[in-house]
């Protein structure tokens, strides 16, 4: 066990070891945070200054816009940083506070694109009933829900990975401290912490999955019985840009944190995490606001009001 030590810190092999791509990709980084911060701020601002928009499918929307900002904020800025350093080190436990966030704001996501679909569900399924259903106390609480289940899957992952021995030389493949490269690194035995993590990971992709595929199958079959064809276009609609959300990122999450006992797939996890923690998050806002006439509406009322 000579290459067995108290590991202090990790060195972060990044994005690449060229410098000159490095910059080209710091600019291209830079313009795709900068998106993504003007997006989703931009979305919660307009959501809470436009009473049209105070309704629950807003609430959870605005929700998802701070979730992505958070997102994005634990892995790009530290990127941006060491895209420009010569030294890309980490401290263990900055490591391990990194990934603990990443752990609660991933699942968070998975539970808020659950409700947000149980939402659409008693909307559309049951409309006489939506406002009492999804009472502000209730969306609150599934709000509440999100966060405390992320939050049970950090503790769990964190608490067994801190348990671990790490192995000299301490080199990270990865842009941040991403649970499957840092497993890969570990010299005692990490088939518990796998087991947390494919327990933790899959319990909530899979209860959030059901959650959304039952909540959907039943609101294609009520819009299909809908006798207008403008109802059902506007119902259909209601529920598109959701589904693509949902499908690009349980899609990107599933390939990574299924299967993290997979060592030679590093770099392919990097592309995929490289589009779920800077590419998603900058779309979210465009997709849920492009084809929503609602939010068009609200921002066209809120720029002929300005002076």
């Amino acid at each position: 066990m000579e290459n067995s030590s108290m590991v202090t810190d990790f060195i972060l092999l990044g994005l690449t070891d060229n410098p000159q791509l490095g910059v080209l990709l710091f600019g291209v980084l830079l313009i795709v945070y900068t998106v993504t911060m003007l997006g989703n701020l931009g979305l919660v601002i307009l959501i809470r200054v436009s009473p049209c928009l105070h309704t629950p499918m807003y609430f959870f929307l605005s929700n998802l816009s701070l979730l992505d900002v958070c997102f994005s904020s634990i892995t790009i800025p530290k990127t941006l940083a060491n895209l420009l350093s010569k030294l890309q080190a980490v401290s263990f436990l900055g490591c391990v506070t990194q990934m603990g966030l990443f752990i609660i704001f991933a699942s968070a996501e998975c539970n808020l694109l659950a409700s947000m679909a149980y939402d659409r569900y008693t909307a559309i399924c049951h409309p006489l009933l939506y406002h009492v259903t999804m009472s502000r106390v209730r969306c609150l609480l599934l709000v509440a829900g999100c966060y405390f289940g992320g939050l049970v899957n950090m503790v769990s992952v964190t608490a067994s990975i801190t348990q671990l021995s790490f192995c000299q030389p301490r080199v990270l493949p990865h842009f941040f401290c991403d649970i499957p490269p840092l497993l890969a690194l570990a010299c005692s035995d990490p088939w518990i912490t796998q087991i947390l993590v494919v327990g933790c990971g899959g319990f909530t992709l899979v209860t959030s999955i059901v959650v959304i595929l039952v909540s959907y199958m039943s609101v294609l079959m009520t819009i299909l019985g809908i006798p207008s064809a403008s109802s059902k276009q506007k119902a259909f609609s209601t529920c598109a840009s959701h589904m693509t959300a949902v499908g690009l990122y349980y899609g990107t999450t599933m390939y990574t944190y299924l299967q993290p006992s997979q060592r030679g797939s590093q770099a392919g996890n990097q592309m995929v995490s490289v589009f779920y923690t800077m590419v998603i998050p900058m779309l979210n806002p465009l997709i849920y606001s492009l084809r929503n006439q609602e939010v068009k509406a609200a921002l066209w009322k809120i720029l002929k009001q300005s002076p």
